[in-house]
């Protein structure tokens, strides 16, 4: 009998482990399970069962994640998508169903409000709530993006699974207590639900300082044109005029307002000219954000066909990848 043979033999079938893990979990050994979770995992990798090394990392990373133990989850949710890698498992529903499964697990938790920073127990908490908000949203992001790798790899569109961008945006917005927009928006972009994203720029209008709400709206929509979306690029304009009607938040005015509506227009037919006329009238608004005029260059390139002036390779790949935390 060969080695390899033996191995596949030697282990049990993997629920079998899932459950005597999980009880080790309710006897609130969280870290004891968490070495069995990898020891039995790394076990099914070695003898070529990758299904059920998958079985036994998810199901770690779910139940540490529901006990609050984020850590344990994260380090169990990335070994489920290095898992998917190493076993070449395609990009299809059932392992997004998975991947999104575990997303959802992981603890939304509000900083404390009305907190007297006067008092020194209070300043404690806080400080204890932001550390523990970062790390959920370090873990989470961590996570979403191995997974965003994975797919490019096996099978999702070349920017990656849009369902995974749009978990990914959603968390980072919703749970991070260092909001970054432009991250939150890079991730958007490539996700399919521009509506929810008009919702959560709608969203950051209410609370953002002055001046901020307009550069974000602009973004959003210089980055859905920059990877050549005219389509949700409006839809998100659109959506948002409805949603403000409804809250109490007033759409930006602005300058850099009135030429992304320009714009939008512009690029509806063949009117290079007219988009350069823009470029100049407008220039003092686009100076406002460094990345504007790098977008502008690629939505030339990606709507009339200009090649980017003083061109440097990969540059503007390098902004989105910063933007996006690589």
């Amino acid at each position: 009998m060969s080695r390899e043979r033996a191995k596949r033999i030697a282990l049990a079938p993997a629920q079998e482990n899932i459950d005597k893990i999980k009880k080790v979990v309710d006897e609130g050994n969280c870290y004891g399970a968490q070495q069995m979770y990898k020891s039995f995992g790394a076990r099914y990798i070695s003898g070529d069962r990758y299904l059920e090394a998958l079985d036994i990392f998810h199901s770690g990373a779910c139940i540490q994640l529901e006990n609050g133990q984020v850590t344990c989850g994260v380090e169990l949710a990335v070994l489920f998508v290095e898992t998917l890698v190493k076993g070449n498992f395609p990009y299809d529903d059932d392992t997004l169903d998975r991947i999104r499964k575990i997303y959802r697990k992981f603890p939304r938790i509000s900083v404390p409000q009305h907190l007297d920073l006067a008092e020194d127990d209070d300043m404690q908490g806080l400080s204890e709530a932001l550390g523990a908000a970062k790390t959920r949203a370090e873990g989470c992001s961590s996570f979403l993006k191995a997974a965003i790798k994975w797919s490019i790899e096996f099978g999702a569109r070349k920017s990656g699974s849009p369902e995974i961008h749009d978990m990914l945006a959603d968390y980072i917005y919703s749970e991070s207590p260092e909001l970054d927009m432009a991250k939150v928006s890079y991730h958007f972009v490539r996700g399919k639900n521009p509506k929810n994203f008009a919702s959560t720029l709608v969203n950051f209008m209410g609370k953002c300082y002055p001046g901020e709400d307009d550069l974000a709206v602009a973004r959003a929509v210089l980055m859905y044109l920059a990877l050549g979306n005219l389509r949700d690029a409006n839809v998100l304009m659109d959506e948002m005029k409805k949603q403000v009607q409804f809250r109490e938040v007033d759409f930006p005015r602005s300058e850099l307002m009135e030429l992304i509506s320009y714009l939008l227009k512009t690029l509806q037919r063949d009117a290079l000219p007219l988009f350069n006329m823009l470029r100049q009238r407008y220039k003092s608004s686009i100076d406002r954000e460094p990345i504007f005029s790098e977008l502008l260059d690629e939505v030339a390139e990606k709507f009339y066909g200009v090649q980017r002036r003083n061109q440097m390779p990969g540059m503007f790949g390098e902004l989105f990848k910063m933007m996006s935390g690589d």
